[in-house]
């Protein structure tokens, strides 16, 4: 069985879609078979692979999900586009046990297919958020470097732990990224020495820099590899792909 991991924080512009399609660029790009799947209502992981958003979600659609995957240009990562139609964000949103049910057996359906499905969540705490969890094996947590980093970080792992219970242990603590890391200055060192204090193990040992590269890549319509292949930001997604690979 493959492994889903549900990129997610609360807060917004902390890297998130960016680690979601990069991370799963990167993914395939060792080779290994990825999977990215935007249940971001914004849809800003589509659009920065180049693709177009749904009018109607697939994973709350009644035909099989093959058929509503795409390829991107590049080898290994397919795509699942997200949907801006209030409609279908309302329905994936509803806390029901059916609808988080309905999308875990759409993914089930599919995931032998792939090594790796990255989801892509919304910037918040509520009921879609709390659907991909159910659905996934492994949470991964983009952080900022800023001074609000760990504000409402508490929320957002009591919803995780909810998670972990109501599985029965299949979603797991996959682990922590800080991201915008710039070492020169003290703010930054402080946060990473708060965040690993607090958290240990489970956060990476690679940090995201600020880098340019990884804001005008999704303007082109590609992942920072295709976009700028010598960057910070490319060889800090290489090392975070590395890492996650260790962890298998």
């Amino acid at each position: 069985m493959g492994r889903i991991l549900c990129v997610v924080n609360q807060k917004g512009g902390v890297g998130k879609t960016t680690t979601a399609v990069n991370l799963s660029a990167a993914l395939a790009l060792s080779g290994q078979r990825a999977l990215l799947l935007d249940m971001d209502p914004q849809c800003n992981a589509t659009t920065s692979l180049g693709c177009e958003p749904t009018v109607g979600h697939a994973l709350i659609s009644n035909s099989n999900l093959n058929e509503n995957i795409v390829d991107t240009d590049i080898e290994h990562l397919s795509l699942l586009p997200g949907s801006r139609t209030f409609h279908d964000v309302d329905k994936m949103a509803s806390p029901g046990d059916e609808e988080s049910q309905q999308i875990r057996t759409h993914l089930d359906e599919v995931i032998d297919e792939y090594d790796f499905v990255l989801i892509d969540c919304p910037p918040s705490v509520g009921a879609l958020t709390q659907t991909a969890l159910t659905a996934s094996t492994e949470v991964l947590m983009p952080i900022q470097c800023e001074y609000f980093a760990m504000e409402g970080l508490t929320q957002l792992i009591q919803t995780i732990k909810k998670v972990i219970v109501a599985t029965d242990g299949r979603l797991t603590f996959g682990g922590i990224l800080l991201t915008m890391y710039d070492p020169t200055l003290e703010l930054t060192r402080e946060v990473d020495e708060e965040v690993r204090d607090f958290f240990g193990d489970i956060v990476f040992d690679s940090v995201v820099p600020r880098d340019v590269s990884l804001s005008e890549a999704p303007s082109h319509g590609q992942s920072v590899f295709q976009y700028a292949p010598r960057s910070r930001g490319a060889y800090a997604y290489t090392q975070l792909c590395m890492e996650v690979l260790q962890r298998d």
